[in-house]
């Protein structure tokens, strides 16, 4: 009896002692959630540590590459950017046949991450570096005789990375990965720290500047008033290897200097699409957190938006071309770009009244916000405001450079004018859309949801009845359908609408003017004079892909608002 009170008593003890003793291993992870949370964040952690040192090494050799070539040629840059392009390939097989496939490996699909549009550019860009990299081959292959070897299997290995890397974006940019966590976060982000590494090359790659600043020359030579730019080293290194008076040649050479911007707008679409999938690497949705109705985007409710944003298009286009020919004709003249200048005077400020309009709009909405979870409209807001930095950076530098030299010449004047309202029409378009990401879908009342999916139900059932003599009846009860449908919008979501359909097409001809070759920061010479050309040319080829991937990224984000107004 003694023996059983004395081992009653010594039994508190113990299970005190192992209650403490998971207490102290459990006091920072006490449910298996915050377990995983705690391992989700080391993950992360230790993937982003492998991403920054990868950049590093990378950004070494670059600058190594640009002020002691001697040492560390463009060769070793390319040679080292291979081998991370040659990882990357083994990764995206390994997770295409192996990872995704294993069982319970996808169970939950993000349905934000990956839109259409944004595969869409994947694929667009991806196809223009492809060919950027054949006009690559051919090139160097002509000159053979100047160039290194490298730069024809450097391009051979950028086409499978692209064409890789562009299959697997499209097929898996949704996917949240549940199994091998470490493992998919370390991949991606050495994806993304060798997308970086690339776009990163094509700023500071200096060889393109040459063949670029050649063309330039011929340009300057040609314009009136204006003497002859020279660059002692550009001389000295394009006599050594200089173009044959063959077409196919300069075929190649201008195909390579005017493709030179999609590939570095397709490094950094797959960023960031690299970005959301890593952010969604062990993410479970629940089932509340997934819309039950996909929000389908319907030409109704607007008007006067895509009226208005149409004439903006084809003027946007007539300029356009009309630069073009001027800028690179025999004699070109300053009134081409006093005219390319002009149309964006006349459309920004439109622009940016539209976007305060839409603003005050939402403010006096009683709409809720939406406060989910969500790191693709994280990621989204992120790009926003970072791709901005890229104009809104070249317009200051524009103002300092004119305000300095002479601010009261016509074309400096116009271009001054222009700066200041590319600052004002990148803040308050950003406001616009980041406030109307974060509205919650304003949902249609179920009786007039039912109306209206018995009414398209009725009219693809007449639809099939249709003759040839019935034609007109049925374009005009169409046309009554949809102003009908106009006319029982709100004012606040209908004006939502027509503001959101205008800006869209204003982002769309400025992408196109930006991307296909308008670049009058090249040609109108101030800046380059003020700050050099080495300097210019690198604040100017930093800022405007991010230009043109901000206004891309404005139609998407844009084209939500329009959806969910």
């Amino acid at each position: 009896c003694h023996h059983c009170k004395s081992r009653s008593a010594s039994a508190p003890a113990d299970t005190s002692k192992i209650h403490y003793e998971k207490f102290w291993l459990y006091r920072h992870c006490s449910s298996v959630q915050q377990r995983d949370r705690q391992a989700q964040k080391a993950g992360q952690l230790f993937s982003g540590l492998l991403a920054m040192n990868v950049v590093f090494l990378g950004s070494a050799f670059l600058s190594s590459a640009i002020f002691n070539p001697v040492a560390i040629s463009l060769a070793d840059v390319w040679i080292l950017l291979s081998i991370l392009k040659a990882l990357c390939l083994c990764w995206i097989i390994y997770y295409m046949l192996g990872t995704s496939r294993q069982p319970h490996a996808v169970l939950h699909r993000d349905s934000h991450a990956g839109p259409i549009w944004i595969r869409g550019s994947v694929l667009l860009f991806g196809s223009c570096s492809i060919l950027l990299n054949v006009f690559h081959i051919g090139y160097s292959t002509i000159l053979i005789n100047c160039k290194s070897r490298v730069e024809i299997v450097f391009p051979s290995i950028a086409i499978l990375f692209i064409c890789t890397q562009a299959y697997f974006l499209w097929h898996h940019s949704k996917d949240c990965i549940q199994v091998q966590h470490n493992f998919t976060r370390c991949g991606l982000m050495l994806a993304i720290a060798t997308n970086l590494l690339l776009w990163l090359l094509a700023v500071t790659n200096d060889t393109l500047h040459m063949e670029i600043q050649s063309q330039l020359r011929e340009v300057d030579q040609r314009l009136a008033g204006k003497a002859p730019f020279s660059h002692p080293h550009l001389c000295n290194e394009t006599a050594l290897c200089m173009c044959p008076d063959t077409a196919i040649c300069k075929v190649f050479q201008k195909g390579y200097i005017l493709l030179y911007p999609f590939n570095t707008e397709y490094c950094l679409v797959c960023c960031s699409m690299l970005y959301v999938m890593w952010k969604n690497v062990g993410r479970r949705i629940s089932h509340d957190h997934v819309p039950h109705t996909k929000p389908k985007f319907r030409l109704q409710g607007v008007v006067f938006g895509p009226l208005l944003g149409t004439a903006a298009v084809i003027v946007g286009i007539c300029v356009f071309m009309i630069y073009q020919i001027q800028i690179t004709g025999l004699v070109p003249s300053r009134q081409a770009l006093v005219m390319y200048y002009s149309y964006y005077i006349v459309l920004l400020p439109l622009m940016t009244l539209s976007a305060v309009i839409g603003t005050i709009i939402h403010a006096l909405e009683k709409k809720e916000l939406d406060t989910l979870k969500n790191p693709t409209r994280s990621l989204d807001v992120i790009l926003l405001m970072g791709a901005a930095l890229g104009q809104i950076g070249m317009s200051y530098f524009s103002i300092v450079a004119i305000v300095a030299s002479d601010p009261r010449d016509l074309l400096n004047s116009i271009i001054l004018s222009y700066s200041v309202l590319v600052i004002f029409q990148n803040i308050t378009q950003n406001v616009f859309i980041i406030d109307g990401l974060h509205r919650e879908q304003e949902q249609t009342p179920p009786g007039k949801e039912e109306d209206i999916k018995d009414n398209q139900n009725h009219e693809a059932h007449d639809q099939r009845r249709v003759s040839v003599l019935e034609l007109g009846q049925e374009i005009r009860k169409a046309s009554l359908s949809y102003i009908h449908s106009y006319s029982h919008l709100s004012w606040k979501r209908r004006v939502l609408r027509e503001i959101s359909f205008f800006l869209v097409l204003c982002n769309i001809i400025l992408w196109i003017m930006h991307t296909f070759g308008a670049h009058p920061a090249f040609e109108n010479g101030l800046e380059r004079s003020f700050y050099g050309y080495s300097t210019w040319f690198a604040i100017v080829n930093f800022g405007l892909p991010l230009g043109v991937f901000y206004r891309m990224h404005s139609v998407g984000g844009l084209l939500e608002v329009y959806v969910t107004a």
